[in-house]
């Protein structure tokens, strides 16, 4: 029973899934941490980070443009 409150524990935090991520799509995630969370992250954890992640980056390009264009047009 102390085994399975401990490998809750072992749960990779916030921060770390961000990390992780933002490592993740730039390409330099280590060895380790995707071990760590291929073995004890909740998928849904990071699907959920990717997918905000994502939406900001499209949103702030979208924004960028929106900007550079109408400043270009006067």
């Amino acid at each position: 029973m102390s085994d399975q409150n401990n490998s809750g524990s072992d749960r990779p935090n916030f921060l770390q899934v961000l990390k992780s991520i933002l490592a993740g799509l730039f390409g330099v995630q280590s060895h380790a941490n995707r071990e760590r969370d291929f073995n004890k992250g909740n998928p849904g954890d990071y699907i959920g980070v990717y997918v905000i992640l994502v939406l900001a980056l499209v949103i702030g390009v979208f924004v960028v443009v929106k900007m550079v264009l109408s400043a270009a047009g006067s």
